[in-house]
């Protein structure tokens, strides 16, 4: 109960981090910006497998491009750290970096001419990616889709990786790949119609 004549103490926002929490990161990003190599290291020690592991699970089953672009989410970090305001955690922060940088590397592979496909034919009726099966558990479904991603062209993969992972919509993809929207939903129906038919091959 507050005493006569006091202030309440203000309820904590719950879209903040924890008070401690979010002083250690701002010290942490003030450190890093005095070029204090002791903070440096930890920084980068801190989130690289947390953010390499994001990164790696937006790119599965090819992350060879992987460690590139975790080294472009830390410089585009160090130049920006000073409009870190602490608003949410460092982790965060540098997860949303990651996931611009996701967008970033489908748009340029996206730009490429598209595969040719002499199978596929045109057809009105949306193709529907596979029903789970509900024998199945998350990690084995899990496992077959990223050995099926794996046998497609690229720009097949990524383009559905994009549209149903990062569930960016079609009009979007297309805006940031300088594609129309037709050609984007004429991309996702060779890709889906090629998922499927290797999907029921397996």
């Amino acid at each position: 109960m507050t005493a006569p004549g006091t202030r309440p103490e203000p309820e904590p926002d719950p879209l903040l981090p924890a008070r401690p929490a979010r002083e250690q990161d701002e010290r942490l990003a003030d450190a890093v910006l005095a070029r204090d190599r002791k903070a440096t290291a930890e920084f980068v020690a801190r989130y690289t497998d947390r953010i390499y592991s994001y990164i790696c699970s937006c790119l599965a089953p090819n992350t060879g491009h992987a460690e590139d672009l975790v080294q472009e989410v830390f410089l585009a970090a160090w130049k920006g750290l000073s409009s870190f305001q602490g608003e949410s955690t460092l982790e965060a922060w540098l997860l949303g970096i990651a996931r611009h940088k996701i967008q970033d590397y489908y748009r340029v592979r996206l730009r490429e001419p598209e595969p040719l496909d002499d199978d596929f034919a045109e057809r009105e009726e949306i193709i529907l990616m596979p029903e789970q099966e509900r024998q199945m558990d998350e990690r084995r479904m899990r496992e077959r889709t990223l050995r099926v991603l794996a046998e497609l062209p690229e720009q097949y993969r990524l383009v559905l990786q994009w549209r149903y992972w990062e569930k960016c919509p079609a009009l979007e993809m297309a805006e940031r790949t300088g594609k129309s929207e037709k050609a984007i939903e004429r991309l996702l129906a060779r890709a889906r119609d090629q998922f499927r038919r290797k999907w029921q091959d397996g």
